[in-house]
């Protein structure tokens, strides 16, 4: 039986995403995803970038792999994950996660 998703590493993940710099104006969803044993972020697409109608999309997916954190983003044309980088802790993977400077999760 795998330790993630867990509730514990999901509320963290929530409470960090109150600290991200994009669209602060709208509220994520963490979803705990038992499939990839880890969690799915998703949000209402403001920009109209990705959804014109502003309908929800996936911003993020954060996956447990011993020992390391996977953090994936959303090709949205392709509708596939993307792994964008593998760090040693949950935070590391926020700490890119969070800022996005190359704009690739909040599109």
């Amino acid at each position: 039986m795998s330790a993630h998703p867990n509730q514990l590493d999901c509320k963290r993940i929530e409470r960090a995403l109150a600290q991200r710099e994009r669209y602060r104006y709208v509220t994520p969803q963490v979803i705990p995803d038992e499939d990839d044993h880890g969690y799915r972020i998703e949000s209402p697409c403001c920009s109209r970038n990705v959804e014109p109608a502003g309908g929800t999309i996936d911003i993020a997916l954060l996956k447990y792999l011993k020992p390391h954190w996977l953090l994936y983003r959303k090709d949205h044309e392709y509708s596939t994950w993307v792994l964008h980088s593998v760090e040693d802790t949950l935070n590391a993977a926020l700490e890119i996660l969070l800022p996005d400077e190359e704009r690739v999760f909040w599109p």
